[in-house]
C-alpha cells in the first residue's frame, strides 16, 4: 500500500545496519511506530546529533568528535608511539584501548579483503597505511585482525607490502579466552595457542 511507504522506508534504512535481518528491521520499525513515549523522535534527535558532532579520525580513522579531528589517539604522546596497531575498525580501537595493554597509535583498515562481498586493497585504508609509516618513522606495525579466513589473507597481504619497507610487523596472539578450559576449546584455537606459546618467565 502506498500510504506504507514510509514504513518501507524505515525498515529498509534499520536494515542496512550490521546484524539486522529483514524480520529484526520489521520489529524493530514496528516498536518504534507504536510507541507514544517519544522514543522515534529521541531516536531521531540522538542520530542527527552524531550525524554532526561525531566522525572518524582523518588519520588513524577511529571515532571522534568532528571538532577534534585529528583524534586524541593520535595526537598525544603515547609510550609506543612508533608501533602502529592495525585493525579491522574502529570499535576495535575502542576495545583494545579499553583494555590497557596498548600505549601505541592505532590505524582502521574499515574493513578486510573479502572476494566475496567485493572488498579489494583499494576499498581498505592501505594508502594511507603505508604513508603514515613513512610519515611517522614507524618501526613496528602489530596486525591485530581476527582469525577468519579474510583476516588471515588480509594480514598475509600486509605482511607482504610492508616486509619491503623495513618495519617488523607482527600479529596478536591467539590462543585460549580467560577463564576457559582445554577441553571448550576448538583444535583451531588449540593450534594457535600451541604455537604462540611464550616462556614463562
Amino acid at each position: 500500500m502506498n500510504h506504507l511507504i514510509p514504513l518501507d522506508n524505515l525498515v529498509a534504512a534499520l536494515g542496512r545496519l550490521p546484524g539486522i535481518g529483514r524480520r529484526t528491521a520489521e520489529r524493530m520499525a514496528m516498536t518504534l511506530v507504536q510507541d507514544r513515549k517519544g522514543l522515534m523522535r529521541l531516536l531521531s534527535h540522538a542520530l542527527l546529533e552524531a550525524d554532526d558532532a561525531v566522525a572518524c579520525c582523518e588519520r588513524c580513522g577511529g571515532v571522534t568528535l568532528a571538532e577534534e579531528n585529528p583524534c586524541e589517539l593520535c595526537i598525544k604522546p603515547r609510550l609506543d608511539a612508533q608501533i602502529l596497531c592495525v585493525v579491522e575498525t574502529p570499535g576495535d580501537i575502542m576495545k583494545i584501548e579499553q583494555s590497557g595493554g596498548f600505549q601505541g597509535r592505532y590505524h582502521a583498515l574499515m574493513g578486510k579483503l573479502s572476494p566475496m562481498q567485493g572488498t579489494g586493497a583499494a576499498d581498505l585504508r592501505v594508502d594511507k597505511l603505508l604513508g603514515r609509516i613513512a610519515d611517522e618513522g614507524i618501526r613496528e606495525v602489530l596486525i591485530a585482525l581476527g582469525t577468519d579466513v579474510e583476516s588471515d589473507a588480509t594480514a598475509s597481504y600486509l605482511k607482504e607490502i610492508l616486509t619491503p619497507r623495513q618495519v617488523k610487523v607482527s600479529r596478536i596472539a591467539f590462543g585460549l579466552p580467560a577463564g576457559s578450559a582445554i577441553e571448550y576449546s576448538d583444535a583451531s584455537t588449540l593450534s594457535r595457542a600451541i604455537s604462540g606459546r611464550q616462556e614463562m618467565g
